[in-house]
């Protein structure tokens, strides 16, 4: 996985140490571990954290790095799908039109 920067190039200036966590530790060290769980069934978790709790401003940046671990279009209807019925039937709507969007040429 290449390195995450995201991080300290949003917020570095503003809150480092956060920046420092979310880049170092949480994908340096947690996302690299893929000899536990790859990268695409780590995003898969990710993503269905991310509906379920309604934080929907992190999805679209989540999908796109889902996209590029090796989630398919198949997957990820499937994955909306199933959570629908247990985190709700707005937050699939709203991740079905973000997700729509990342993998509309496929």
């Amino acid at each position: 996985m290449a390195k995450q920067t995201a991080g300290h190039d949003m917020l570095g200036d503003f809150a480092p140490q956060f920046a420092e966590l979310n880049d170092d530790v949480l994908f340096g060290e947690v996302w690299s571990k893929e000899s536990e769980l790859s990268a695409h069934d780590r995003s898969m978790i990710t993503i269905a954290s991310i509906i379920s709790a309604g934080n929907l401003e992190q999805l679209d940046a989540h999908l796109k790095i889902g996209k590029k671990n090796g989630i398919t279009k198949e997957e990820i209807v499937s994955e909306i799908t199933h959570l629908s019925f247990y985190a709700g039937w707005p937050k699939a709507w709203s991740a079905f039109n973000r997700a729509r969007e990342i993998w509309k040429e496929d």
